[in-house]
C-alpha cells in the first residue's frame, strides 16, 4: 500500500455458503493493496469511472460502464488504485 493514498472502502453484503458480496467505493487517490482472489469473480460497475491495476506485470487502466459487468478466475492479484478526480464504485461478487 502506497503511504500517500487512502484505504479504499469495502462493505460486506451478504457471505454465505456459495457467496461472498462486497461493495467497494473508491474515493480519489484510494487502493485496496496488494491481494489475491482465491475465488473467481464478477464485478457490477455502480459508476462510470476509470481504475488503475498494479499487476506483476505492470500497470494497466481498466474503464468502467456503469451496469457493465465482468468476470474474472481465481488467482488474480492486483492492487487496485483510483487516480482519477471522481469517486468509484462497484460490486464484487466472489463464487465461492
Amino acid at each position: 500500500m502506497n503511504l500517500s493514498r487512502t484505504k479504499a472502502s469495502s462493505e460486506v453484503q451478504l457471505d454465505c455458503e456459495r457467496f461472498l458480496i462486497t461493495k467497494w467505493v473508491f474515493s480519489p487517490n484510494s487502493e485496496t493493496g496488494w491481494h489475491r482472489h482465491n475465488y473467481d469473480y464478477i464485478v457490477v460497475p455502480l459508476s462510470d469511472g476509470q481504475l488503475s491495476l498494479e499487476t506483476d506485470k505492470g500497470e494497466k487502466d481498466s474503464i468502467l460502464k456503469r451496469g457493465g459487468s465482468y468476470s474474472r478466475k481465481k488467482g488474480v492479484e492486483h492492487n487496485v488504485i483510483n487516480k482519477s478526480l471522481a469517486e468509484v464504485s462497484f460490486i464484487e461478487i466472489e463464487l465461492k
